[in-house]
């Protein structure tokens, strides 16, 4: 019997759990590998959400998520559990994904114990370690550790060269948040969250925006700024909002104190992923700090504000697709109110050309790792943006 190789994909919170998915469900229809579900639970409630969507129930979970964690505890916590599995499954080949604290540890544990470890979402990079905290000294580690090297998109690749990777060590595969999109899309989805129904059928028929925010630079000043940005322009009725507000009590406790009751304005749970991305497909304009929605939203023809200062996703800038603006009440405004009021602009932005993928890239991963293994005479050809 030809040998299998033993696959351990390891995922902790929302995002990697939906990039994830669907090379976990492609690498499982090939009969060359044996593939292993690990969950940290980081984020865990957020992340069975995902995972159930997709069909999907970890072999392992570690379960290390407490209330109000601090990032050295996950560290701890998810390491002693990490390295019990690798010992068991004595896997060939360990895939992490993205930038998380997760990712981080699952990597580093692999490498320590010469586990060949594939990074998916490779090569990102804002160049300033501060921003995102922690996710950009955490995606550099990974790519000292990893041996192969899954970049979403040709300047991905690029960062990886100029840091010393062998091109050999790195293929561009698109970005698997796109095959995961594509896979949920249906126009005629029903929304299980009730204010999600009321902001799309809202009477005032405003334009609606989807707001998103969580990461830790913008916890506390520009968090209040945001949530000050959305009060003026509901107050001016000029949009509707749907805020998912996500479940860290940091980030929960202030949305809710200030914007709690205001007209116009739904604040809801976290939203399960194929809610959360038919709902990116009916909104008019996205006010986003995630980097998933900024690769998710050029697919669907949707502008995005990003409520950032840096971001390691520039193409879509370069492209057109995202407006860098800030956690800033003032050019959240002013950039919000020219889109809704300037159509020949707002087309510009909506109809750019999609940098992130062609949902082929679970696909890609999977050749690539056959030829790794020497199971196919040449590694699959990289994605082009058309």
């Amino acid at each position: 019997m030809p040998k299998k190789y033993r696959v351990i994909a390891i995922v902790g919170t929302r995002p990697e759990a939906i990039k994830m998915a669907p090379v976990v469900r492609d690498l499982r229809t090939r009969e060359s590998f044996e593939v292993f579900l690990l969950s940290t639970g980081q984020h865990e409630e957020m992340l069975r959400q995902v995972l159930e969507a997709f069909d999907l129930v970890p072999d392992y979970e570690l379960g290390i998520m407490t209330e109000r964690q601090e990032l050295n505890t996950i560290l701890a916590k998810a390491l002693p559990g990490l390295d019990q599995v690798y010992a068991e499954l004595r896997p060939d080949v360990v895939l992490v994904q993205g930038d998380t604290s997760t990712a981080f540890i699952a990597g580093l544990a692999a490498f320590n114990r010469r586990i060949r470890v594939g990074h998916v979402e490779a090569g990102l990079r804002s160049f300033d370690k501060r921003q995102p905290f922690p996710e950009e000294v955490n995606r550099r580690l990974l790519s000292v550790v990893a041996d192969d090297h899954f970049a979403p998109t040709p300047l991905a690749q690029a960062h990886l060269i100029q840091e010393g990777i062998k091109a050999d060590d790195i293929l561009v595969t698109g970005n698997t948040v796109i095959d995961a999109l594509l896979s949920v899309i249906r126009p005629d989805h029903h929304f299980r969250v009730r204010e999600v129904n009321a902001a799309l059928s809202d009477h005032s028929g405003a334009p609606v925006i989807l707001v998103t925010a969580h990461r830790r630079e913008n916890w506390g000043p520009p968090l209040v700024e945001i949530c000050q940005a959305v009060k003026v322009l509901a107050r001016q009725k000029l949009a509707v909002f749907i805020w998912p507000v996500h479940l860290n009590p940091v980030v929960r406790e202030r949305v809710h104190a200030e914007l709690a009751g205001e007209a116009g304005v739904y604040l809801t749970e976290p939203l399960d992923y194929p809610d959360l991305a038919n709902l990116l497909s009916r909104v008019d304009l996205i006010w986003t700090d995630s980097g998933g929605i900024q690769e998710e939203a050029p697919s669907l023809g949707k502008p995005i504000l990003v409520l950032r200062e840096v971001t390691e996703r520039p193409e879509g800038v370069t492209a057109g697709t995202a407006l860098l603006v800030g956690p800033d009440r003032d050019r959240l405004i002013r950039s919000t109110i020219r889109l809704l009021t300037d159509q020949t602009y707002y087309r510009q932005i909506a109809t750019s050309q999609n940098p992130y993928g062609d949902g082929q890239a679970a696909r890609r991963i999977g050749d690539f790792l056959l030829w790794r293994f020497g199971l196919a005479s040449a590694p699959p050809a990289p994605f082009q943006a058309q």
